[in-house]
This record gives structure tokens, sequence and C-alpha cells, in this order.
């Protein structure tokens, strides 16, 4: 047997920790259904006429990105902080199955299980609203109608390539500080984020005006807009994996 992945062995991980980590998971899911809902029902009801109900919407973005991160930030912030809990790490360490195993495993209930089921309830929410909107104005102006569509056809974000990673981004960092930090998990990486954001932010506007000073722009079109576009989700998935595997590493030294 493989000691560092065996699909039998992972998929019994995945099993093992779904009853430990799932009812964290499923209560915060539950929470995030009924926020998001009340915003949708505070925001639009009662309703009124057909003509607001586009600026009324406009709330849909905001709600999204902000509230997408917190859900996925939280999910992931809780996942390792029972490795600062001796007795909770103990038991974690004797399970049978490797470190590699076990950050797969963290990745997928993070990462991907969290962004889905975000997507999941913000989509069937938003088409929930959108569909008793058009049956109760039936009768309404076709083309007004028309303009009140759900959430991601309205918005087309997969036209931006770095909207992709991004999520997993997030998750990787906050993944990071719940098996870094012993205490104050979320708290503590939320302030290193923001310190980093800023730092960053200064030395790259610092930088570009650096370079560009003096500088005759010159509009290269739609090829240059997407060779800036991918040249952002490379460097965003290079950070990405970089955390991820700093996060291995941080597994590593905490069975030693």
């Amino acid at each position: 047997m493989n000691n560092t992945f065996d699909l039998h062995r992972f998929t019994l991980l995945l099993k093992r920790q779904w009853l430990e980590f799932g009812k964290i998971f499923l209560i915060t899911l539950l929470v995030a259904t009924g926020v998001v809902a009340a915003f949708y029902a505070l925001t639009l009801l009662p309703l009124q006429e057909l003509g607001y109900i586009s600026d009324q919407l406009r709330f849909r973005e905001p709600l999204f990105i902000i509230f997408g991160f917190l859900f996925i930030s939280i999910i992931a912030s809780s996942y390792f902080a029972h490795l600062g809990q001796k007795s909770k790490a103990i038991i974690d360490l004797l399970i049978p199955a490797s470190t590699f195993e076990k950050f797969l495993a963290g990745f997928f209930f993070t990462s991907i299980l969290s962004v889905l089921a975000f997507l999941l309830i913000f989509t069937i929410t938003d088409w929930a609203f959108i569909t008793y909107i058009k049956s109760y104005f039936r009768t309404g102006d076709l083309k007004e109608l028309a303009e009140v569509k759900t959430f991601f056809s309205k918005n087309e974000i997969g036209t931006f390539a770095p909207v992709y990673v991004m999520p997993f981004t997030v998750t990787s960092v906050f993944l990071l500080g719940s098996a870094y930090f012993n205490r104050f998990h979320y708290i503590k990486t939320a302030i290193c984020v923001m310190l980093f954001s800023g730092a960053w932010t200064y030395i790259v506007m610092n930088v570009v005006d650096v370079l560009l000073s003096g500088k005759t722009s010159i509009n290269l079109g739609n090829n240059g807009k997407d060779t800036m576009e991918w040249l952002l989700f490379s460097i965003i998935a290079l950070c990405t994996l970089v955390v991820l595997s700093i996060t291995y590493v941080r597994l590593k030294e905490k069975e030693v």
C-alpha cells in the first residue's frame, strides 16, 4: 500500500472528516442560506413598481463578493483549528492516513466543497426570488421583465480569468492560518491578509509609477488586455500554489 496516497484510505478519511467537520459545515451553510435569503427579502419585499426592480437588485454584487469571502474564509479558518489543542491534535495524528491525504481532505472541504456550496445556495436563492418577481409582474411590460435577470445571467464573471482562482487563493490563505496559528485563527489570519495586501498594493503602485513615469502609453487593444488578464491569473495561481505548499509543510511540522 502506498504510504503517501491510497484512494481507499483517502475515501475513508473523507468519511471520517465529514462526521466531525460536516456538522460545522452544514450549520454554517444553513446560516449562510438564511442570511442571503434575508438580504433578498429585506431589500425586495414588499415589491414596488417593476421599473425600480433593477435598481433594487444592485445589492447582489456586494453581497456575493463580501459575504462569499466571509463564508469560504470562515470555513477554511476552522478546518485545522483543532491542531492548536493538544488533546484533539493527538487524536488527529493517530488517524491512519498520510499527511498528504489529510492535506487533500482539507483542500477538498475548504476550497472545493465550500465554494460549490456557496455558489449553489446563492444561485438557488437568487433564482427563487427572480422567479417570484417575474411571476408577480407577469402582466407587466415584457421589455422591463426581460431586464430582470438572475445574478449569473447579468454578470458574466466567467469573462475575467482571475475570478476562477481567487476563491482558492482566499481559502488557501485561511487554511494556512488555521494550521499555523494555535489560537484566534481567523482574526490573526485576517490581520496578516490586511497588512500584506496593504504592503503589496503600496509596492506595486510605486513600482508601476516608477516604470511608467514619463512614458507614452500605447493602446494594444484586446490583445494587451488579454495578456495582462492571463498574467494576473498566472501570478495569483502561483501565489495560491505557494501558500498551499507552505500549508502542507506546516502540517508535516505539526506531526513532528
